[in-house]
């Protein structure tokens, strides 16, 4: 069993293709595969009144309630909304940095989500943020470059970003973060 999922995605994330109907918040309940859940669905698709549906079904479970931000244009919105962290897509362009910093400005966490696979400048990251080795797209990438400079100066996490059951694990951000020598930060 993981110590900690807090980036996982579920059927209310209903524009995601990579989302099979099996992905439901009850089925994440009925596997337990980690310690500490979070369910983190893509705000987007969360807005309105489709929040308090999402809301009900993630705390039902006891999960917490945590939600994928895409970007700056969203942050604002997101910051409005009672979750318990964000996961970050924070593109290589300044307005997306600052938009790290005030989702920061919170005091919830904030995980910058697979900075690899959205060019992610992580000097330009501040060290409050999580960075996030995830099981979905660090092997696509020489995360062996991309992570060792930033040893000891970022706090890291490990993340399954499952859109499918069989994807709740850790086996490649695990592998990743054991080379590094880097371990995997728990938040709450």
């Amino acid at each position: 069993m993981l110590d900690q999922d807090l980036h996982i995605h579920t059927i209310f994330s209903t524009g995601d293709g990579a989302v099979v109907p099996q992905q439901t918040v009850s089925l994440i309940a009925e596997v337990r595969h980690a310690k500490i859940i979070g369910i983190s669905d893509h705000f987007d698709y969360l807005t309105g009144n489709r929040f308090e549906d999402y809301r009900n079904e993630v705390l039902k479970y006891g999960f917490l309630l945590g939600t994928e931000v895409d970007g700056s244009n969203w942050v604002d919105e997101a910051i409005e909304y009672p979750f318990d962290y964000f996961v970050y897509h924070c593109y290589n362009q300044t307005r997306d940095y600052q938009g790290a910093e005030k989702l920061l400005s919170t005091g919830k966490p904030v995980i910058i989500a697979h900075p690899q696979a959205l060019d992610t400048d992580l000097n330009k990251i501040s060290v409050n943020c999580y960075v996030e080795i995830n099981n979905r797209y660090v092997w696509r990438f020489d995360w062996r470059k991309y992570y060792r400079p930033f040893i000891g100066i970022h706090k890291f996490i490990l993340g399954s970003d499952a859109h499918q059951p069989n994807w709740l694990n850790h086996t490649l951000a695990q592998h990743a973060a054991n080379e590094l020598g880097v371990k995997n930060t728990i938040i709450f």
